[in-house]
């Protein structure tokens, strides 16, 4: 017998678990629906190579919260959808990394929607760990006058093992 609210949890997770057995065929026809639409945007931004970089939203997807803004290539996003975690580009080091590779701190995808324009992914997630590399669960936890607005969540220095420079935009 189930405890309480535990079946309508199991619900929950098949609804929003995500398929990552996705066959080749079926991932590369998915990743040219979606990055074909937004080449023939105007203005999308693009790597040194031309290949086009997609503003990538990642929100809890239970509480709604926006955890962090990064980028996704066409490679990023194959490798998100082949294996249920979130993969992006880094523009300053020029290359594809795992949410989570270095600190623990793993996004696990359970959706990705696209903005209305084609130019835009939101990946919903589970969120191991903070976000944030500053040790916050969001890269959003301060607010324009600089007051911090949430708790830090690990240590940096222990996850990175010395202290990653904070960037302010």
């Amino acid at each position: 017998m189930k405890g309480e609210g535990e079946g309508e949890r199991e619900e929950e997770e098949k609804r929003t678990q995500k398929t990552t057995t996705l066959d080749e065929k079926t991932l590369m026809k998915k990743l040219e629906g979606i990055v074909g639409g937004v080449e023939s945007v105007e203005g999308v931004e693009t790597d040194d190579k031309g290949e086009v970089l997609m503003h990538a939203i990642a929100q809890d997807y239970k509480t709604g919260e926006v955890l962090m803004l990064a980028h996704m290539n066409k490679e990023a996003l194959r490798l998100t959808l082949q294996t249920g975690k979130a993969h992006y580009w880094s523009r300053s080091r020029r290359k594809i990394w795992r949410k989570g590779e270095t600190s623990g701190n793993e996004q696990i995808v359970k959706d990705i929607l696209i903005d209305c324009d084609g130019d835009a992914i939101l990946l919903k997630v589970e969120q191991k760990g903070g976000a944030c590399h500053t040790g916050y669960r969001s890269c959003f936890y301060r607010r324009l006058n600089g007051e911090i607005v949430s708790e830090k969540v690990f240590d940096p220095a222990e996850k990175y093992g010395k202290q990653r420079k904070e960037s302010v935009k």
